[in-house]
Parts: C-alpha cells; structure tokens; sequence
C-alpha cells in the first residue's frame, strides 16, 4: 500500500514498484552516492534520494506494466506465445519507459548492457557459434574492462558517465592529497578550513 505518499506519487501500478523493489535496490545506492559525493542540505539530499528511488520504481512499474500487456496481446491475436513477442514487446517498453536519457535511466541500461554482453557471451558458446575456452577467460575480461576504463579515465574522462567519473576521482584523484589516518578511515577529501 503506498497510500503515506503525496497524491502525485499515487499512480497505479507504481505502488508495488515503490514500496518493495525500487526501495530495495535504488534506495541504498542513491543513499551512498548522495552523502559521498553530493553536497547540500541534509533535506536537499533526502529529497534527492527519495526521486531517485520514486524515478527507478515508476519506471520498472511502468516498464513491467507495459512488457506484460503486450506479451499478453500479441499472445492473445497469434493463438500462442512465441521467443519474438518477449523482444517486441520489450522493445516497445524499452523505447516508451526508458527512451528519455537521464541518470537513472542511464545507469539501468548500463548495467542491463553489461549482463547482456555477459549473457549473448555465454549464449554463443552454448550454441557452439563460438568454440568453449580451454580457460577461465574471466581474468582477461576484468583486466581489458579496468585497463579500458582507466585509460578513459585518465586520457577521456567527460566521455564517462558522472556517477563513475565522481567514484574514480574519488579513488584516483583525490588520494593524491594525505591528511592523516582518517584519510584511510573515514573520508579523504576535505575543505580546509584555514
């Protein structure tokens, strides 16, 4: 039930959404990334974290919403479900829910992109289009993608996206400067106040 929300966050289908899913995932992301890297006012934060869990849970509602009707009605006019109805009728989500280019629909695709290289990988094997590796090829994977990244990072950085920019500044930039033990502890990017 997510009656405890405004009037305009009371849509339906998004109660589901909000109240078990979105908070699950989004909320514990968008809590750490906003007091690691966001300033503001503890409201401003809270407020932010909020519409970022409202915004994921709203559009995997609308999404799930969307994907399931028409499964349902292509199933319904053909007689039968067929492998083709799934990729159309995602698609048609795809383009209607998450078409917008924002933030957090851009980390969704990301990380969709990343298991579905994961998954076609897997899949080519499976089906012999690729022949099984004698080895584990995971160890070259992990060091392609962080020797990638990094070089973007260090040669391209605007051409990543801000949430990873914000981290690997973080981690790569910002460790440049020593304070003290805290520095290891707690956090290492300060204001001096002097």
């Amino acid at each position: 039930n997510a009656m405890f929300l405004p009037a305009r966050y009371r849509q339906p289908g998004i109660s589901v959404g909000f109240c078990s899913y979105g908070a699950k995932v989004r909320a514990p992301h968008a809590l750490v990334m906003t007091f690691l890297f966001k300033s503001g006012s503890l409201r401003e934060k809270l407020r932010s974290i909020f519409q970022a869990t409202y915004t994921h849970s709203r559009n995997l509602a609308y999404f799930v919403f969307t994907y399931k009707g028409l499964m349902a009605l292509q199933s319904q006019l053909q007689g039968k479900k067929i492998p083709f109805h799934s990729f159309f009728a995602a698609c048609i989500g795809g383009w209607l829910v998450f078409g917008e280019n924002n933030p957090i629909n851009s980390q969704i695709i990301m990380y969709l992109l990343s298991r579905i290289l994961f998954g076609l990988s897997r899949l080519a094997v499976q089906k012999g289009y690729i022949p099984q590796p004698k080895q584990d090829p995971f160890p070259l994977v992990a060091a392609l993608i962080w020797g990638t990244v990094l070089w973007l990072f260090e040669c391209h950085r605007h051409t990543l996206q801000p949430s990873l920019q914000s981290s690997m500044t973080y981690l790569y930039d910002d460790s440049d400067v020593w304070h003290d033990m805290s520095d290891f502890l707690i956090y290492n990017k300060r204001t001096d106040s002097k």
